[in-house]
């Protein structure tokens, strides 16, 4: 999927590339170089911390009350 660079250094990414990556609007990429001296794009920030939800996810058990399950989701536990 060839594209040209404009006189500013820009690129446009292809429609599939961008849909493969989960790429829109306000997305931040990044550049990686790979061992063979290719280039990488990927879509930066994929390797962020799970936010404080995904970590609870299961944590909840038997017997916990109200009050500390509340604790837990506000990041007070």
């Amino acid at each position: 999927m060839p594209t040209t660079v404009t006189r500013k250094g820009q690129v446009t990414i292809p429609k599939p590339v961008r849909d493969r990556l989960g790429i829109g609007p306000g997305s931040a990429v990044a550049f990686e170089l790979a061992p063979d001296g290719q280039v990488v794009l990927v879509k930066a920030g994929a390797d962020r911390p799970p936010s404080r939800f995904a970590r609870l996810r299961g944590a909840a058990g038997v017997g916990m009350s109200t009050d500390e399950i509340m604790a837990l989701t506000r990041g007070d536990g």
